[in-house]
C-alpha cells in the first residue's frame, strides 16, 4: 500500500509518496488503550526541496549525497 501527499521542506512543497507497510492488529497496551502502528518510507532528493549546501572532503567525496530516506513510525490510540 502507498499513501501520497505534499511533503515541505524549506519552504518548497513537493509530492511525494511513502510506501506503506501495516497496519498492525489492534492491541491493548499496559494502559488499556488499543494501538495500532504502521511503516512508511520514502526516498526524496534534497535538491529538489532547495538544500544544496554541501562541502568537499579531502579524500575526493563530498559531505552529503542528494539522495534522503524519510521513514515514519507512527501509533494510533483508539479515542
Amino acid at each position: 500500500m502507498s499513501v501520497e501527499g505534499n511533503l515541505t521542506i524549506h519552504g518548497v512543497t513537493r509530492k511525494v509518496r511513502f510506501a506503506v507497510e501495516g497496519p498492525t492488529p489492534p492491541a491493548k497496551d499496559p494502559w488499556g488503550n488499543t494501538r495500532v502502528a504502521i511503516s512508511a518510507i520514502t526516498k526524496i532528493n534534497r535538491k529538489d526541496f532547495g538544500l544544496t549546501w554541501n562541502a568537499a572532503l579531502e579524500t575526493g567525496g563530498i559531505l552529503v549525497g542528494d539522495e534522503a530516506t524519510i521513514t515514519l513510525e507512527v501509533e494510533f490510540v483508539k479515542a
